[in-house]
């Protein structure tokens, strides 16, 4: 069985960037929940927190996996799917196109 993992999403209102990143990190997490992976989206408004806005003004949207930064702009699915799949511990069996 997997452990469940913690997805933050850094950003701010009327981003697009943070609209697409978002949308992906939903998708991802909904493929998972699928394949019984649970991942959870936390996602924190940088202009509520004058701390992370002084941090991250520039990087947004930041994608957090389990606290340690995963990707900054734009979110991968393919890249967001294997990091979430190796922080749960998953063990499942791989295809690879030959």
């Amino acid at each position: 069985m997997s452990k469940p993992v913690a997805i933050t999403l850094l950003s701010k209102p009327g981003c697009h960037l943070c609209d697409d990143a978002r949308a992906v990190i939903n998708g991802v997490c909904n493929e998972l929940a699928g394949r019984g992976i649970v991942a959870t989206l936390d996602e924190h408004d940088i202009l509520a927190d004058p701390e992370l806005a002084r941090l991250h003004a520039e990087d947004i949207p930041v994608v957090l996996i389990g606290g340690r930064r995963h990707a900054i702009w734009r979110v991968d699915a393919q890249k967001l799917t294997r990091a979430v799949e190796r922080a749960s511990g998953w063990r499942g069996v791989f295809s690879r196109a030959t």
